[in-house]
């Protein structure tokens, strides 16, 4: 199994419901974590529009970055255009992606909305395209 990290400013948002959906949309094929530049707090909207979604993200909690090491996964999926911010071991895992998905901390829910379908289809994709690739040699 590919080993993902979704990482993002605070891991408040966007990340979390990315760890959600790889969670579900991608059981028995990636292991997922998330985690943020900084840690804060799961957002309670977010866990709202997931639930809202099917998707129970109540478990997950806010982590820092650094207390990972960048050797322990495959893929990083940056969803905040913070890869410019990255060590560089974080850039250079098999694969590297930057979504670049609105921040809809402070926003109205419809927002929250947008960025849960956003991500959601992002993770699909993501999951589809590791599925896809032979698997890594022991």
């Amino acid at each position: 199994m590919k080993k993902v990290m979704f990482v993002c400013k605070r891991n408040s948002c966007r990340s979390q419901m990315a760890e959600g959906y790889a969670r579900t949309l991608g059981a028995g094929v990636i292991e997922v974590v998330s985690s943020g530049l900084e840690s804060s707090r799961v957002h309670p909207t977010a866990v709202q529009v997931m639930a809202e979604a099917g998707v129970d993200i109540t478990s997950q909690t806010s982590k820092p970055l650094s207390n990972f090491g960048s050797e322990d996964f495959d893929v990083v999926i940056s969803l905040c255009g913070c890869g410019v911010n990255l060590p560089e071991a974080w850039l250079t895992r098999d694969v590297f992606e930057d979504w670049r998905v609105e921040d809809p901390d402070g926003q109205p829910i419809e927002i929250f909305h947008r960025v849960r379908d956003e991500i959601k289809e992002c993770v699909q994709n993501l999951v589809d395209s590791l599925q896809q690739q032979p698997a890594a040699r022991a």
